[in-house]
């Protein structure tokens, strides 16, 4: 005779549980590298928090020995004189005109020519793309005599052409490269529906391409207009008296054989700064995207 025995009170295993994750905690960084950061930190901000003091300073107190980090007095004649100074004005009106029209002209130059290299298949072409890339080997100040030459010899010598057309030429090889980069990205699938749909060509690099890579065009385009702001020997060369862009007449407005006006030189530099960091701070994630976009093809 066999007895069965069932327990009163059924029991069931209970679910497993996940381990709870344990916060790693992180490991506080090393004095190397605390050291490393605050060296490079001042490497790279500290010029521009003296050329700063320097602007604000009286001129009077610039000289003064030993240096003071922490001035006492602070002034903005600095910066008055620079409005008053008419020729100043007039040095601002013409780099904002060459370097609007330099990043202008290329970003229409380069465009055109970064989608026939990335969209188009013909004899020649990675010959002539390695030509483009080459160009870049070639010291700038090794052509200038050439372009003043050049320019001399059909008239336009002291131009504003002169210095859209020489900032242009050296900035066309490296805008090229990276748009074609970005086109590279940008399906050939999205070109072969307008072709089905009836577009020509026209339209589909101006209704198609050229929207889709605005990031690449803006950091095109603020790439060159930078290029065209700070050149100083082409627009020294090039250019005359009245059309010399800011750099070279800031030199030539502040610095002297026997005297040199720091404090004005210094508040100038920070005014002609600021077109470039408002550019990037406007312009900062269409500039970040325009850059990476060439990197992963995909």
């Amino acid at each position: 005779m066999t007895m069965t025995v069932t327990p009163a009170h059924p029991t069931t295993a209970a679910p497993p549980q996940a381990p709870v994750p344990r916060r790693r905690r992180r490991p506080p960084p090393s004095w190397g590298a605390v050291v490393t950061v605050a060296v490079l930190g001042v490497f790279a901000f500290g010029p521009v928090y003296w050329v700063t003091v320097t602007a604000f300073t009286p001129a009077t107190d610039v000289f003064r020995f030993p240096p003071r980090f922490f001035p006492e007095r602070l002034t903005v004649e600095n910066f008055s004189a620079l409005w008053d100074n008419p020729a100043l004005l007039r040095y601002l009106l013409n780099s904002l005109l060459v370097s609007t029209l330099t990043a202008l002209l290329t970003v229409v130059v380069s465009a055109y020519t970064a989608y026939s290299f990335a969209k188009f298949r013909y004899r020649g072409r990675r010959s002539l793309m390695y030509l483009v890339l080459a160009s870049q080997m070639f010291p700038q100040a090794l052509l200038l005599i050439t372009l003043y030459l050049v320019f001399s010899q059909v008239g336009l010598l002291n131009s504003y052409l002169a210095l859209i057309l020489s900032f242009t030429t050296f900035t066309l090889p490296l805008c090229i490269w990276m748009l074609k980069g970005f086109f590279d990205t940008i399906p050939d699938e999205l070109i072969e529906a307008a072709k089905v749909d009836g577009a020509g060509q026209g339209a589909i690099i101006h209704r198609i391409l050229l929207p889709v890579s605005l990031p690449g065009l803006v950091a095109t385009g603020l790439f060159a207009f930078i290029r065209g702001w700070n050149d100083f020997i082409f627009a020294l060369t090039l250019a005359g008296p009245d059309k010399q862009t800011l750099p070279p007449g800031l030199v030539n407005t502040f610095l002297g054989e026997f005297e040199t006006a720091w404090p004005a030189l210094m508040a100038a530099s920070l005014v002609v700064s600021l077109p470039v960091v408002l550019g990037f701070a406007v312009l900062q994630r269409y500039l970040v995207a325009g850059l990476t976009a060439g990197a992963v093809k995909g």
